[in-house]
C-alpha cells in the first residue's frame, strides 16, 4: 500500500494529512477556508489520490499559514507514500478546459523542486480566499513533494474557472505521474538509479 500520514503541530497550524496514492479519489477536507477545501477536493477526485486533510490554523491572523501548511503536509505525504519512486510514471501533463478557460500543467517527480507559474487573476479574492495564495500553494507542494511543476493559463476570464482548471490539470498530471507502470519492472525511472540530487 502506497499510503502515508503526516501530523504536524506548530504555533500556527495543527495538521493531520493522510494520502493513499492507489485510492479512488475519496476525500475528507477541512481547512477552515471553504474555497481551499473545494480545490483540494478537486485535486483528490481527479487524481484518484485519497486525501484526508484536517487543519486548525491561525485564521484570526490570515490565511497564509493554513494555505502554505496544507500544501507542505500534502506534498510531504505524497513524497513519503512514493518511497524510492520505483516503477512510477514520473512525468505527467494535462490540458484542462473549463468553459472559456484552458490551463496546461506539466510536471516531473524529479526530486528537484521548481515552480514555473504563468497565471493571473483579475480579482483579489475567491470566496474568502486571497487569490495570491494559489501560486504559493503550488510552490509549497512542489517544494515538499520534490516536483518540477509548470503551470500556465493559456486563456480564460472567470477567476473560479481559472483556479479550478489549474487544480484539475494538476490532479490529472499527478495521476499519470504517480501511477505504477508494470512495464518498468519496479525500476527507478532515471538512468542515474535515483531521483533527486
Amino acid at each position: 500500500m502506497r499510503t502515508a500520514r503526516i501530523q504536524r503541530k506548530t504555533n500556527e497550524t495543527d495538521i493531520l494529512v493522510d494520502v493513499d496514492l492507489d485510492g479512488i479519489g475519496k476525500y475528507e477536507v477541512s481547512t477552515g477556508i471553504g474555497f481551499l477545501d473545494h480545490m483540494i477536493e478537486q485535486f483528490s477526485r481527479h487524481s484518484l489520490i485519497d486525501i484526508t486533510c484536517k487543519i486548525a490554523g491561525d485564521l484570526h491572523v490570515d490565511q497564509h499559514h493554513t494555505t502554505e501548511d496544507s500544501a507542505i503536509a500534502i506534498g510531504q505525504a505524497i513524497d513519503k507514500a512514493l518511497g524510492d519512486k520505483s516503477g512510477i510514471g514520473r512525468y505527467g501533463s494535462a490540458y484542462s478546459p473549463m468553459d472559456e478557460t484552458l490551463a496546461r500543467v506539466a510536471l516531473d517527480i524529479s526530486g528537484r523542486p521548481y515552480l514555473v507559474w504563468k497565471a493571473k487573476f483579475s480579482q483579489e479574492r475567491l470566496g474568502e480566499m486571497d487569490t495570491e495564495l494559489f501560486e504559493h500553494w503550488f510552490h509549497s507542494i512542489a517544494q515538499a513533494a520534490g516536483i518540477t511543476l509548470h503551470i500556465e493559463l493559456l486563456y480564460g476570464q472567470n477567476n473560479h474557472h481559472i483556479c479550478e482548471a489549474i487544480y484539475k490539470g494538476f490532479a490529472r498530471a499527478m495521476r499519470t505521474a504517480v501511477e505504477s507502470d508494470p512495464r518498468k519492472g519496479g525500476a527507478i525511472p532515471s538512468t542515474k538509479g535515483q531521483l533527486g540530487g
